[in-house]
């Protein structure tokens, strides 16, 4: 079971994007709105992280024509401090897939730092601006462009959003890392073996079934590990029913 937990952990990533009053936390910049994307094995879970948040500054007319959050809007929403546990609680321990990483990740830092609270190690960092670069060397590759080039429609990105932005990020990172390729090819193979097999003979049933080799005790501890994800979670959909609820059936 603790290799199962560990294999589902490593399987967790977390695509986020922040907006922000500038360019340099340094300089007195804060962070104004988060937004994170769950996806697991790549394939994103329905999971989602969005704040807006109160700067306790001016917005720049130069951040506002990005963005479009108001300083008379952001006045009614949370200080960092107040969402700072839900926001670590949410990305746990999982890698954090962000598009120009170190930009995001210092000012999520400067705002820890405020509140006297560890900075997020950039270990965990994946950078799909890097990962960009290494892809599709000397071309121009913002969200934008990556959005262009994988045929991802952006249409409705009129201005920058933490959430919107994280929900492209983490369609362009499928891509970027060559997973969609593989899920269609698995699913090109299925479908062959799938029709191959249409004209075979069917094959022989058991008698008896095999007993089976997971217990009760492991099952219920599956079960409680797929609750920590959330109602919205895909894994939901084929969790093993109890095993008092399969003999009422039987």
């Amino acid at each position: 079971m603790r290799h199962l937990t560990r294999l589902l952990k490593d399987m967790r990533e977390i695509v986020l994007d922040t907006e922000t009053t500038g360019l340099d936390p340094l300089r007195g910049d804060r962070l104004v709105e988060i937004g994170c994307v769950e996806i697991f094995n790549r394939m994103p879970t329905g999971q989602t992280y969005h704040v807006y948040i109160n700067p306790e500054r001016d917005m720049p007319a130069e951040a506002f024509a990005v963005h479009g959050l108001s300083s008379e809007f952001l006045a009614t929403k949370p200080l960092f401090h107040e969402v700072a546990d839900d926001f670590l609680a949410f990305i746990g321990d999982a890698p954090l897939v962000i598009h120009n990483a170190s930009f995001d990740i210092g000012f999520i830092n400067a705002e820890l730092d405020r509140i006297k609270r560890a900075a997020i190690p950039r270990e965990r960092l994946v950078d799909t601006l890097l990962l960009a670069r290494r892809k599709h060397p000397g071309v121009s590759n913002r969200l934008d462009d990556l959005c262009s080039r994988y045929s991802i429609d952006n249409s409705h990105r009129t201005k920058h959003g933490a959430l919107l932005d994280a929900e492209l990020l983490a369609e362009v990172y499928v891509d970027l890392v060559g997973a969609r390729q593989s899920q269609l090819l698995l699913a090109s193979d299925t479908e062959e073996i799938r029709v191959n097999s249409a004209g075979d003979a069917p094959r022989r049933q058991r008698l008896v079934p095999l007993a089976p080799r997971i217990s009760e005790a492991e099952r219920e501890a599956h079960r409680a590990f797929i609750a920590t994800m959330g109602d919205k979670a895909i894994w939901n959909e084929y969790l093993p029913a109890p095993a008092v609820a399969v003999a009422a059936q039987a």
